[in-house]
């Protein structure tokens, strides 16, 4: 989320590279084998970015997730609430909702809360082509939380 937060200005053809962002991520504190974890989260991500079969093709709002037990117990009531809200509102649709539950899924933590989820459901939206829309309402939601949060 660091990265996301200090680069994301920079668009997606920002390219820096990876040891000199290995060089900040260490300067500003971060432990290596956590350096190493969220480049392996981001190349995951990066790698989904092309893969067409994650979601049949005819999957539509009619169609209901049911999550695993373990997915239950990383994502709980309100953020599956969210993600619902989100497809409802035509901002996720159901591609872009597994591609979150997949990020979601490969971090190393038990439990995802609602802010976490939301800097991940931008994170997906940034890295999808044709997500430009969506991305900003999700930004402005994130950001305009943050700054009354601030105030």
């Amino acid at each position: 989320m660091y990265l996301f937060e200090n680069y994301m200005d920079e668009g997606p053809d920002f390219n820096p590279d990876q040891e000199s962002l290995v060089a900040e991520l260490a300067q500003a504190g971060f432990p290596k084998g956590e350096i190493a974890k969220a480049f392996a989260w981001l190349e995951g991500l990066a790698a989904l970015r092309s893969d067409t079969t994650a979601v049949p093709a005819d999957a539509s709002l009619k169609s209901l997730r049911v999550y695993s037990e373990e997915e239950r117990n990383k994502l709980d009531v309100e953020a599956r609430g969210f993600l619902l809200f989100l497809e409802q509102g035509a901002v996720l649709d159901a591609k872009a909702r597994e591609l979150v539950i997949d990020r979601v899924m490969a971090l190393e933590t038990d439990e995802i809360d609602l802010e976490q989820l939301k800097w991940i459901i931008l994170m997906v939206l940034f890295n999808q082509p044709g997500q430009e829309q969506a991305y900003a309402w999700m930004e402005d939601l994130v950001f305009n939380e943050t700054q009354g949060a601030l105030n």
